[in-house]
């Protein structure tokens, strides 16, 4: 009878370890995606692409802002799609302006789109969001 409460026991613990690490080991990653990092109000941003990768799980654009270099978060490949938004679109040289939210902390310059407009186009990546 004790070795089945013990055996119980180390199932027990062996589930509630197992739990303890999947949240650890999420961590990093819930801590940067979504928009918990990023400002509440929106804010627009305007420069030159630098440098592109775009791909999952999101595209980023080095931006020259006014002398200063911004990574600006766009979509997802699915959701630049929806928007009309094509990989083509998004090189090195293009002029942009993007409305969505800049890093809580001003010292990371660091940018998340809800939108992109290129030569007066609006790309509307969250259509959802204000």
């Amino acid at each position: 009878m004790a070795s089945i409460r013990i055996s119980l026991l180390q199932q027990v613990l062996r589930l509630v370890l197992g739990a303890a690490i999947a949240a650890l080991v999420s961590l990093p990653a819930s801590a940067h995606h979504g928009w918990a990092w990023a400002e509440e109000a929106n804010s627009e941003l305007s420069g030159l692409i630098t440098a592109v990768k775009l791909g999952n799980p999101h595209g980023e654009l080095k931006l020259d802002a006014n002398g200063e270099t911004w990574i600006v978060e766009v979509g997802q490949p699915w959701r630049n799609e929806r928007a009309g938004l094509k990989d083509e679109m998004l090189v090195k040289g293009v002029k942009l302006k993007v409305v969505g939210h800049r890093h809580a902390d001003p010292a990371k310059k660091v940018f998340k789109a809800e939108r992109v407009f290129i030569d007066g186009r609006k790309f509307d990546l969250y259509p959802d969001r204000d």
